[in-house]
């Protein structure tokens, strides 16, 4: 209900900008940590998809290479250490970056729960505010409130029981200023505990942001490198392989001729 009239501006509430800028900065870098999760976790269903087609392409290949031709114990060792070379590739790819990519974000969802819950404290203690500065400024409106009812009572009670009517009133009054200051007092303690531990905690979150873009690309980019380095070495082996075999069968060359 507190949070109701708060948003019709009928009620007053505490407003912290440089904590809504923070909590703004952490929406966008969790957004952006999600979509760079997704994005990696495809890359990586990528990778494992052209491992399996270079793997069924090489074993196409030691199909049809006959076991006469030379060459062929070459080829098939290449075969085999392309498949692993995948295989390594695609796991340093896990441990490296998607693993690491998990960690990052497995801290958000800890955060964002506490941010939610300073936002419910922060509604109580706003409450609590309320409720007390009510009781401050409205003190004589309250009193005649109260006193009013009471006054029949005066009436007909004997001269020596007003006095403590009285002071049952005032008793009354402070004890509903005290439970007042009492609540208010430990809503705020309760806020600003966390409200502290927020205020540090987001913006080194925020900044921590930029380092684990960078060793995240850097990462991919160092695998995909030295990946293709190696493959591109296979590849050349193979081709050695192939010319050597077409040299021994070269009156048997097949020419490829353009279509009409």
């Amino acid at each position: 209900m507190r949070k109701v009239l708060q948003k019709l501006g009928k009620a007053d509430e505490t407003k912290d900008e440089q904590f809504e800028q923070c909590v703004q900065n952490f929406n966008k870098q969790l957004t952006e940590g999600t979509r760079l999760q997704k994005d990696l976790r495809t890359y990586l269903a990528s990778v494992k998809a052209m491992h399996e087609a270079s793997k069924k392409l090489n074993e196409c290949l030691q199909e049809v290479y006959e076991p006469d031709w030379p060459g062929r114990d070459e080829a098939n060792k290449i075969a085999e250490n392309n498949d692993l070379l995948w295989m390594d590739y695609h796991q340093k790819l896990v441990d490296q970056a998607l693993l690491t990519m998990d960690t990052y974000l497995g801290q958000f969802p800890d955060i964002k729960s506490r941010i939610a819950k300073r936002g419910r404290k922060l509604v109580d203690y706003d409450s609590a505010r309320h409720h007390y500065e009510s009781l401050q400024t409205a003190k004589k409106k309250d009193e005649v409130k109260i006193a009013k009812p009471v006054s029949l009572l005066e009436k007909a009670a004997p001269q020596w029981c007003q006095g403590k009517l009285q002071a049952h009133l005032v008793a009354q009054t402070n004890l509903l200023r005290n439970q007042a200051e009492e609540e208010l007092v430990k809503a705020q303690k309760v806020f600003e505990e966390m409200n502290v531990d927020l205020q540090e905690e987001l913006p080194s979150l925020w900044n921590s942001r930029v380092g684990f873009y960078v060793n995240t690309f850097q990462s991919i980019a160092g695998l995909e490198e030295n990946f293709h380095k190696e493959m591109s070495k296979l590849n050349q082996n193979l081709n050695d392989v192939l010319v050597s075999l077409e040299k021994q069968h070269g009156s048997n060359t097949f020419t490829v001729k353009a279509q009409p």
